[in-house]
């Protein structure tokens, strides 16, 4: 498959179904043999951190730690940096294998030849 999927979450707990099917369709994308960047931007910026995922829960939705483990699995998951410098947090503590970047990296994956992007 020759489409990328960039898919960036600004919600967290305050929207969580909206956050669910961000995180539903980055791991079904990848799934389905697509490249995926999931970028964690607002609210969604603190599953950035170790086990905040194991607290969220919504019914009827695949456990939200086992979809941002499929996706760190096979994909980029990116917590933007304005978000992270908001929230007080730094790359030592996030979740191994999650980046931090900016704006401009966010725009190079979107207009990069191919890519679909998905804003929730």
């Amino acid at each position: 498959m020759s489409t990328s999927l960039v898919v960036k979450v600004t919600a967290g707990a305050d929207a969580p179904e909206r956050c669910a099917q961000a995180f539903t369709v980055a791991a079904t994308a990848l799934a389905a043999g697509a490249p995926v960047s999931l970028w964690l931007t607002g609210e969604a910026s603190w599953f950035a951190l170790p086990g905040r995922a194991d607290s969220f829960d919504l019914p009827h939705s695949a456990p939200l730690k086992d979809l941002l483990a499929a996706v760190l699995a096979g994909g980029t998951i990116t917590l933007c940096t304005q978000c992270a410098a908001r929230r007080g947090l730094a790359g030592d503590d996030v979740i191994e294998g999650i980046r931090i970047a900016g704006a401009a990296v966010f725009v190079e994956e979107c207009l990069a030849e191919g890519a679909q992007a998905l804003v929730y």
